[in-house]
């Protein structure tokens, strides 16, 4: 690994995909705050903006906050001034024609240095957090906007194994929260911030992190905050899509990229995960 390892001591605050939702992501920086988490002991995994009505507001809000941004798809398209997201979605699907609208009001709607951030944001960053060396990241090793869901842990897809030095990865981008184990290494899945988990609830999601002698405990949290004025903050920019109804039935408007499992629990209000992940023996330290 080329990256250097950032020490964030013994705990961490988690959240991602904020999505241009501006409440959600003052509510949760003032869970973080209330919770007593420093702003550099916070990791924000990418895409500030997407489907919510106030893109260049929040990501100023998150450009200026402090805390650690790794760069999302969205970020990473919008720096590139790119044709379309790169969110990942196949030519054609409802969640493909659903973006075209939202992803031309972004970049209408940010400036050109606000574009020249995302532009030069990291796509993946190392931590410490006591004796575990996590990588944060979008998607997965393999992509930025690679899309990874609880059921993949079944199916074999995220044994990355072969890669030395992490003992496991903070990730984002599909907006589903989870904890798993694979292959010794821990993956981490805060869920968004900025949009509901399809479990039929407006909550948004975030996740924590301690460190408890050389075990790591990681727990995923639900926040209410004031979807109804993220709503409204929608409709006043015209996007009357399926998102804006989305931030209030907790129902995504399309199912294109979820895995059978996923579309199976389709409004199942989520609960809350913990789990605790032990030290690797074998693994070698990061540079």
């Amino acid at each position: 690994m080329n990256h250097p390892t950032i020490d964030i001591g013994s705990s961490a605050f988690v959240f991602g995909g904020a999505y241009g939702n501006l409440d959600a992501t003052k509510a949760i920086l003032e869970k973080a705050k209330n919770l007593g988490y420093r702003n550099e002991q916070i990791i924000f995994t990418g895409d500030a903006v997407a489907y919510c009505g106030q893109p260049a507001e929040t990501a100023t809000l998150i450009r200026n906050s402090g805390v650690h941004v790794i760069m999302g798809n969205c970020e990473e398209a919008l720096g590139e001034d790119a044709a379309d997201c790169g969110c990942g979605f196949e030519d054609g699907t409802e969640c493909s024609l659903l973006s075209v609208e939202w992803y031309q009001f972004c970049k209408n709607a940010l400036n050109h240095d606000m574009k020249r951030w995302m532009r030069a944001l990291p796509k993946s960053m190392i931590f410490k957090i006591g004796s575990h060396h996590l990588e944060a990241l979008h998607g997965s090793p393999d992509a930025i906007n690679d899309f990874v869901f609880p059921s993949d842990v079944e199916v074999g897809k995220l044994d990355f194994s072969h890669r030395d030095g992490i003992d496991g990865y903070i990730v984002g981008h599909s907006g589903i929260p989870f904890l798993a184990e694979v292959s010794g290494k821990a993956w981490i899945n805060s869920g968004a911030a900025g949009m509901p988990a399809n479990d039929g609830t407006p909550r948004i999601w975030y996740a924590t992190i301690e460190a408890s002698g050389d075990d790591l405990i990681a727990v995923t949290q639900s926040l209410r905050y004031d979807h109804r004025a993220a709503s409204t903050a929608m409709e006043n920019a015209g996007l009357k899509n399926g998102y804006l109804q989305t931030l209030s039935t907790g129902v995504w408007p399309s199912f294109d990229v979820l895995p059978e499992q996923e579309k199976a629990i389709t409004g199942k209000p989520l609960s809350p995960q913990k789990k605790v992940f032990k030290k690797p023996s074998a693994l070698s330290d990061v540079a």
